[in-house]
């Protein structure tokens, strides 16, 4: 996570403030948080050369040469060099880069439809360049589906009998088969397809038919090779949406390669960025955003809209004071006081948050006389979770703005957003990018 400056907004309702420091991470560092995960696939000092002289060619690359002076000098292609990363379990990881630059080698060497030259890649404790012909065909029928750009799906056979195929290959009776393939096509959004033909489908459709025949297969990695990129602009967007939340649902773990940096931001946990068959970065979209590796990242992420990819956790401040809802109307204000707030968030015992009160409503209950505050509690303002982008907070202050809490999923108090703070974090940001 970027370590990103924020100073106090001045505004009445902005006394909810202070400052979040966050622990560095540098760009090709993996946080702490990712090395508590089970590693899936370990990809280590993975090489391929295309040519008959590959030891040369290697040679060069060890004595510092690039891939287009050993392309010169040797007439070898070095498709990859060097690669090193691992894919966690459950994991989204996108590899992207420009055309050539190797993604597309390097997903087909995971599951050797193309041969590595060197190295090691290393799944549920199987090194998959080591396997034998027969060790292989059982490892890839256990450990990997993939999806491809053009779909590939037969002509003569039904949407139910495209994802039933390759059940039907590995020998899996009749009624199985068609069940797993109707569970399948009901995830993926096709249920009530299943007699259709793919030229009867539109390309989104189709591309739903290729996942779920991949989905059917229930190989612990999904590989996905530009998958969405013959997909027109608005149906591509879908087609992301549709992966995020099967994702969600299914936790499986994917890799996805794509050259489309929007994308590879919208649905990946992380991205490993290629240059001539080289790795240039490993981080997370917004590390890769915020924290270049070098010029060529930063040329690379020019453009990019900041407030898509910062959120409200780079926003948020510690919240100065709460009411717990057993306070009465003094206490409460006493808190404010202390504080020079004149609004404050009311949680529970465990921080639930379950409203807000004011300090006209609550001095009006005091000269009351009365001893509780839960019937002056109001609901009229606004929350969000800590990954909600900075663009879609801009709206949510009103003329009269109370900070924006952010909450966690059982609806825990984690701090607040004012509106200074989005400014700042995007001033930060656009200074950061021009520096």
């Amino acid at each position: 996570m970027a370590n990103l400056k924020t100073t106090p907004d001045s505004s009445s309702h902005s006394a909810q403030s202070g400052s979040l420091t966050e622990p560095e991470v540098r760009p090709t560092e993996t946080p702490k948080e990712e090395k508590q995960r089970h590693v899936k696939i370990q990809v280590r000092n993975l090489s391929k050369v295309f040519g008959s002289n590959t030891k040369k060619a290697l040679e060069l690359r060890d004595q510092g040469l690039k891939r287009p002076e050993i392309l010169e000098k040797t007439g070898q292609t070095l498709g990859l060099s060097n690669i090193n990363f691992d894919v966690y379990e459950g994991e989204l990881l996108v590899i992207m880069g420009l055309s050539g630059s190797g993604k597309s080698t390097l997903i087909r060497c995971l599951n050797r439809l193309i041969e590595p030259t060197e190295g090691k890649i290393v799944i549920d404790g199987e090194n998959i360049p080591s396997l034998s012909d027969k060790e292989l065909l059982d490892a890839r029928r256990r450990h990997f589906s993939m999806v491809f750009q053009n779909f590939a799906l037969f002509p003569h056979r039904t949407v139910q009998q495209n994802t039933e195929f390759g059940l039907e290959i590995r020998g899996i009776d009749k009624q199985t088969r068609r069940e797993t393939a109707l569970k399948t096509l009901k995830q993926v959004g096709l249920d009530g397809w299943e007699e259709a033909y793919p030229s009867q489908l539109s390309g989104g459709m189709q591309q739903r038919v290729g996942l779920a025949r991949a989905l059917a297969n229930d190989a612990s990695v999904l590989l996905m090779d530009e998958a969405f990129s013959a997909l027109d602009p608005l149906i591509r967007g879908d087609m992301q949406q549709e992966l995020q939340e099967l994702q969600h649902r299914t936790q499986k773990t994917t890799v996805f390669i794509t050259h489309d940096l929007d994308e590879a931001i919208n649905i990946g946990d992380r991205i490993v960025l290629l240059k001539d068959g080289e790795v240039v970065q490993i981080g997370t979209p917004e590390e890769i955003l915020t924290q270049p590796a070098d010029d060529y990242v930063r040329r690379f992420v020019e453009g990019v809209d900041m407030s898509r990819i910062l959120t409200a956790e780079h926003a948020m401040r510690p919240v100065r004071a709460t009411a717990r809802d057993s306070d009465g109307p003094r206490t409460t204000l006493r808190k404010m006081s202390e504080n020079s707030i004149d609004s404050i968030y009311v949680t529970s015992r465990n921080r639930n948050l379950l409203g807000l009160v004011e300090i006209d409503a609550l001095e009006l209950a005091a000269q009351e006389g009365q001893d509780d505050i839960k019937h002056i509690m109001t609901q009229d303002f606004r929350t969000v979770g800590r990954d909600e982008p900075l663009q879609n907070l801009f709206a949510m202050f009103t003329e009269k703005s109370f900070p924006i809490a952010v909450v966690d999923d059982e609806k825990r108090l984690l701090g607040v957003v004012v509106k200074g703070a989005v400014l700042d974090e995007l001033a930060h940001a656009q200074a950061g990018e021009n520096s």
